[in-house]
């Protein structure tokens, strides 16, 4: 659940999330590092940039970089149209200068060279690596492979290193890390990457075969998919790499001999398939098991790789297995509060003379799943129930909370004959003493049949979005009465009930905030926006009206949605008794 004060504090948090992660990741680049981003202010320093430049982190970050750094050779302020980095990074390329300057806190000048690089710094953002030295670090840094086809000196591989654990510990999904990591090292380390994963069941699949067209990855399926097992004694590289024993180098020669496993058969078909003449194969590793291999192919790129090429690699694949480690226990635990909350999610009742549809949609980030909820049941007297709410959290606890609160709820609303405002009170007295739910917003109303064959809602409203009345001819407004405070304050004091018709053919829409609410737009636009849609949608039927409605204001939402649609008939009917079945 998130109000105008929640969603503001989210979005400080996310902000924070990367910034973190950024700063360990520029730790361990071996020279002055920082990040800016699309603005050019700084995100995010390292402590050997701190040092270089005399300057502390929390006089660096916040600011424009150019502004505060960037000098001529006389120390005079460099005009950004004159500023090789400025022009680099409006641009959104990557460059290098072997010589500038630097302004330092106590007004000298610091002789640098730079590289910068674009990338993803976290939450859709793409922001600018730069890593600078002085030119007695680059002569002291050491000597570079010279049989490596373009080697990369020491100081674009800390980039890379930097770049990739940036790069892979801001997602958390599965195939967006492998995709990244392909980018990563395809076509700047070799032209095929290759990657086999070890599932939850031990087997082994090829999942990425890819080739670098030009500035297009070119995914090759027909070399994809499940692999024999892994042997325990052969000694080729991949099943080294498989079995977490060594990283190794290979070519077309190594699988030329009779195969000893069928992991071997794949590796030549692999080899004369993507003519690769030379590849290097590294272990896949979390801390606590082999995840795979990650294999690095050349083919048209020149050059052959060497012993010196594979710690690279191994860090590369290292990193990577931190992060798809991380992912796949992060989409574990989605899945497991996703089984959790539908399971808990009811059926609907069968109402004579009523539809009713519902929808839930989980959110696209695994910590988001839990608190939304929607109930509908036939109480003792005959009318029928309905609830919306939202319980404060995004976890397992929010899903078991929200159980809690349904079910005290469904107790409370069958054994008292009272209205929906005395049964939210009952509730709210309960919550802390009988729940573990901090705090909620709920709407309880009840639906009833007047002797007339017409329909009416009462309801109260916890603090929670209002619900939209929408009638068939396209007239639509929300029910903004029977409004009080949340669930959970300690405020206990009366409630309000309120009451309205519902005319004929209409639907009356109770949705959660995961609907309305959109980043860089207030809660408002959202409403404003979803009655558009839903007055534009009134004729269509029930389930189409619904399923419309989600994809128009919903497109790409970054919370968990609940939806419950109700839609009177077009005419009065003869009462009739009762029933239930599935929705």
């Amino acid at each position: 659940m998130t109000g105008p004060e929640n969603t503001e504090t989210d979005q400080r948090q996310s902000r924070e999330v990367p910034t973190a992660q950024l700063a360990g990741a520029l730790e361990a680049i071996g020279a002055g590092a920082y990040v800016v981003d699309e603005q050019g202010r700084i995100v995010a320093v390292n402590t050997r940039a701190e040092r270089m430049l005399g300057r502390p982190a929390e006089d660096l970050v916040g600011h424009d970089a150019h502004d505060l750094l960037h000098r001529g050779p006389q120390g005079q302020p460099l005009p950004a149209t004159q500023c090789s980095m400025r022009q680099a990074f409006h641009a959104g390329r990557p460059a290098q200068v072997d010589e500038d300057y630097f302004g330092r806190a106590d007004g000298s000048l610091l002789l640098i060279s730079w590289l910068i690089t674009p990338y993803e710094i976290g939450n859709q953002e793409t922001g600018t690596l730069v890593v600078f030295h002085t030119p007695e670090q680059a002569h002291n840094a050491g000597p570079r492979p010279e049989q490596a086809a373009e080697p990369l000196t020491e100081f674009e591989r800390l980039a890379l290193l930097a770049e990739t654990t940036a790069q892979l510990t801001s997602t958390l999904d599965v195939d967006e890390a492998l995709r990244r990591l392909v980018a990563l090292v395809v076509p700047r380390l070799a032209d095929w990457a290759v990657i086999d994963l070890i599932t939850e069941r031990d087997e082994v699949w090829r999942t990425a075969v890819v080739q670098a067209d030009g500035n297009t990855l070119v995914h090759s399926e027909d070399l994809q998919g499940p692999m024999p097992p892994v042997p325990e004694e052969s000694p080729m590289p991949l099943s080294r790499a498989l079995r977490g024993v060594a990283s190794a180098l290979a070519g077309p020669e190594t699988y030329q001999q009779a195969p000893d496993s069928g992991i071997a058969v794949e590796q030549r078909r692999l080899f004369e398939a993507t003519g690769i003449h030379s590849a290097a194969i590294a272990p896949i590793r979390s801390t606590r098991e082999v995840l795979g291999a990650l294999t690095l192919g050349r083919a048209k790129k020149p050059g052959k790789f060497t012993t010196t090429d594979l710690p690279l690699i191994e860090d590369i694949a290292r990193r990577a297995g931190l992060a798809l480690d991380n992912a796949r226990l992060y989409q574990r635990q989605r899945k497991v509060a996703e089984t959790m909350q539908n399971h808990l999610l009811p059926q609907m009742p069968r109402v004579p003379g009523l539809q009713m549809t519902v929808r839930y949609l989980p959110a696209p980030d695994a910590s988001q799943v839990g608190g939304d909820w929607y109930d509908a049941f036939t109480l003792s007297d005959g009318a029928t129930a309905l609830a919306i709410g939202d319980v404060v959290g995004h976890d397992l606890e929010a899903a078991a909370g929200m159980a809690q609160l349904r079910n005290v709820l469904r107790a409370y609303a069958w054994s008292q004959q009272e209205p929906p405002s005395r049964i939210v009170e009952r509730l709210d007295e309960a919550l802390t003493p009988i729940t573990d739910v901090g705090m909620a917003t709920l709407i309880f109303a009840r639906v009833t049949e007047t002797d007339d064959g017409h329909w009416q809602l009462s309801w109260t409203n916890a603090g929670h979005p209002p619900p939209l009345l929408v009638t068939r001819d396209g007239l639509a407004n929300y029910l903004n009465d029977g409004h009080g405070i949340l669930l959970g304050s300690g405020i206990h004091s009366p409630r309000p009930n309120a009451t309205a018709p519902l005319p004929p053919g209409c639907i009356l829409l109770l949705y959660t905030d995961g609907l309305i609410e959109a980043p860089g737009h207030t809660l408002d636009d959202g409403l404003n926006r979803l009655r558009q849609h839903a007055a534009a949608l009134a004729h269509r039927p029930l389930d189409a009206f619904t399923d419309q409605l989600l994809r128009r204001v919903h497109p790409a939402g970054v919370d968990d949605v609940a939806l419950l649609a109700l839609q009177t008939p077009p005419r009065t009917h003869t009462r009739r008794t009762t029933g239930s079945t599935r929705d």
